[in-house]
């Protein structure tokens, strides 16, 4: 189901990719159990976060590892930004759909990137690879780009599923239908194999607040190793 090139284990021998896939789960707008951990969640970022500034976060090493892959493309990590609107800003956590929100939810928690797809849309095996700068795909909003040399990227036999510096791709996306998923985890050197399993169990988690009857048929963490 999922392949580690030898490219990406020799770029980023460091580096770690979790991966779950689930089975048998629901995509409600809303869900009120969600809510609650939503609200939760809200409150425990701002009482954990409170009395620190931009620069204080620049300090956690989850958030300097992306902050470093990043650079070397001159661009700066999204998440940290929307952590910042939580638990500075006094935004709420996004309604979306379920599945989605309990990925963006353990993403805020652990600060690590992360990307869902419909597994039903899905050609098998996926792979993890590097770009190599002459790949395009159509992301979320609809739109073709075009990949930087040198970046994290995931594909199927059809072709490229998300990157770490733009995401995932619009014809995997997780529907209202969807009834199997699967969550990949991006993690640069810097960020344990702990870290990562840690962070696909939230996932896990969450998805069960909605989808209680759900089952994990995956869930595994990559590395060069």
């Amino acid at each position: 189901m999922f392949e580690v090139s030898e490219r990406w284990k020799s770029a980023f021998p460091q580096a770690h990719v979790g991966v779950l896939v689930m089975r048998d789960v629901i995509n409600p707008a809303h869900h009120a159990d969600l809510e609650r951990e939503k609200e939760s969640l809200k409150n425990q970022l701002r009482s954990r976060f409170a009395g620190q500034t931009r620069g204080d976060l620049d300090q956690l090493l989850v958030l300097q590892a992306y902050a470093a892959y990043y650079k070397r493309f001159k661009k700066t990590y999204h998440v940290q930004l929307q952590l910042e609107s939580i638990a500075f800003k006094g935004k709420s956590i996004p309604s979306v759909a379920a599945l989605v929100e309990a990925m963006f939810m353990a993403e805020v928690k652990n600060l690590l990137l992360t990307a869902g797809h419909d597994l039903a849309a899905l050609q098998l095996p996926v792979r993890l690879d590097v770009s190599q700068g002459d790949e395009t795909y159509t992301v979320l909003r609809g739109q073709p780009q075009a990949l930087k040399p040198g970046d994290m990227l995931i594909a199927d036999r059809t072709g490229i599923i998300s990157s770490i510096l733009y995401g995932p791709d619009r014809r995997t996306q997780i529907q209202p239908i969807t009834q199997n998923v699967m969550f990949t985890v991006y993690a640069p050197d810097g960020i344990s194999e702990q870290v990562v399993l840690a962070h696909v169990r939230d996932i896990e988690q969450y998805v069960r607040v909605v989808a209680p009857e759900s089952r994990v048929e995956m869930l595994e963490v990559f590395g060069a190793g």
